[in-house]
């Protein structure tokens, strides 16, 4: 069987789950960096239902909104028991921020913690360029 068609149905999990809002406040200043760093995340391996643990940090310099952490924190709990890969997370966590936020540039740095050896990091920016 082919690596594509094994991970066919597990390639997209997670992606159109259902995860609470991510609230904002009005921002009132400009050209300023904002830094959130959740060293609690928790989802579930797709494909062997594992526990995965990391570390989210989120760099963003706002535009006329700010992240509102106790939504923030509901939406990143919401996680705990969702079946997604690592690669997935990051990059839905992103796209979430933008869509409800809006800022003028976002990264988001998932560093999980190891399993067999392997130590991955994954890092999504919008706009799409790597800075």
């Amino acid at each position: 069987m082919s690596a594509e068609k094994k991970y066919k149905d597990l390639s997209s999990a997670g992606l159109d789950a259902k995860l609470p809002q991510i609230d904002w406040f009005k921002n009132f200043h400009k050209n300023y960096k904002i830094t959130i760093v959740i060293p609690e995340y928790t989802s579930v391996c797709p494909k062997t239902g594992n526990p995965d643990f990391g570390t989210i940090t989120i760099e963003y310099q706002p535009e006329d909104r700010i992240i509102e952490l106790k939504s923030l924190k509901e939406y990143i709990f919401a996680y705990r028991n969702l079946g997604i890969f690592y690669e997935n997370a990051v990059n839905r966590i992103l796209k979430d921020i933008v869509k409800n936020i809006k800022p003028v540039w976002i990264k988001v740095k998932g560093e999980f913690t190891p399993r067999g050896g392997i130590h991955s990091i994954i890092e999504a920016t919008w706009p799409e360029k790597i800075k």
